[in-house]
């Protein structure tokens, strides 16, 4: 918002001219605006230039509706976070709650770029594209590692296609295990992306990319498996899971809900972050341990720039 200057209260005001000014030239009349070209699906961006989602009303109600399952506090949980067009790597050191130090711990990640759309394919989040799908290569649409990190290679599967198995390892309890990989069947998962890696202090990042057919498909099983109380499904390495409060005071570049959770305390060998993104007709699930403890920050820029990514 441009500020607007006025005089101090002792400013001294110039004194009027001696003689009235000759009436100006009538201005010609503006040329039309010209329309600004939309960019291109694959144009590469800075993480803080992705533009914002139109806001749907088809959008606002499927929110609505994943707001209203929860109970009124996580109906401020969610309500924070949504609407703000930019991401935490394009905020200006000081502008984030708690993040007013040049050295606030941020990754560097690679600027983002959208993958090309097939021809005639509207983006997930358009007015057009009511099932909120993505016609994108899901595979292009995960993350990329942060400079200077290691890759797991273990998460790229198949092609870039990870089992359902490589999933579920990632939680604790054989029995819960199997009974997630049942709803995850019944709710027609067509597909799974993956990708990992590990940063120089140690820090342990995983992003799944679980495709299903509708958007209403994924706000159902959101909903079974990211209740307010905490993760339904106990993620290795933890034993308490709670909503992780401070992540609402983040600002959110996305239309759809995210529900992030902390570990808590007393941590076990590892301390553990996690959220998932209800995006569309996708289901992204980010996972980040580290020995002792998992910094706030390098959490809450991933789940961002992912976010943006997918919306």
């Amino acid at each position: 918002m441009t500020d607007h200057q006025s005089p101090g209260a002792g400013a001294t005001l110039p004194a009027p001219p001696a003689e009235p000014a000759p009436p100006a030239e009538p201005a010609p009349p503006a040329e039309p605006a010209q329309p600004v070209e939309p960019a291109e699906a694959n144009e590469a961006v800075a993480p803080s230039s992705l533009p914002e989602p139109p806001a749907e009303a088809a959008r606002e109600r499927r929110v609505l509706r994943a707001v209203l399952r929860w109970t009124a506090a996580v109906a401020v949980f969610a309500a924070v976070g949504a609407g703000t067009a930019y991401g935490i790597a394009g905020l200006e050191r000081g502008e984030l709650p708690g993040l007013s130090t040049e050295s606030d711990g941020r990754w560097d990640y690679p600027a983002l770029a959208r993958p090309p759309l097939p021809s005639g394919k509207p983006q997930p989040f358009a007015a057009d594209n009511k099932a909120e799908a993505h016609y994108a290569d899901l595979r292009a649409l995960l993350l990329p590692a942060p400079r200077g990190a290691q890759e797991d290679p273990a998460l790229r599967g198949r092609d870039g296609w990870l089992p359902t198995k490589g999933f579920l390892a990632e939680y604790a309890d054989s029995g819960e295990r199997e009974e997630l990989r049942q709803k995850l069947v019944d709710n027609g998962l067509r597909h799974i992306a993956a990708r990992g890696w590990t940063t120089e202090d140690g820090t342990h990042t995983r992003v799944y990319l679980l495709h299903f057919g509708t958007a209403a498909v994924v706000d159902d099983v959101v909903a079974d498996i990211a209740p307010y109380s905490g993760p339904a499904y106990r993620v290795r390495g933890t034993e308490t899971s709670v909503m992780d409060n401070a992540f609402a005071e983040v600002p959110w570049p996305g239309e759809f809900p995210r529900f992030a959770y902390d570990e808590a305390e007393p941590y076990g060998a590892e301390h553990v972050r996690q959220a998932y993104l209800a995006a569309g007709d996708v289901l992204g699930v980010v996972v980040q341990s580290r020995k002792g403890n998992a910094k706030a920050v390098p959490f809450q820029q991933t789940v961002t720039l992912q976010s943006q990514l997918l919306g």
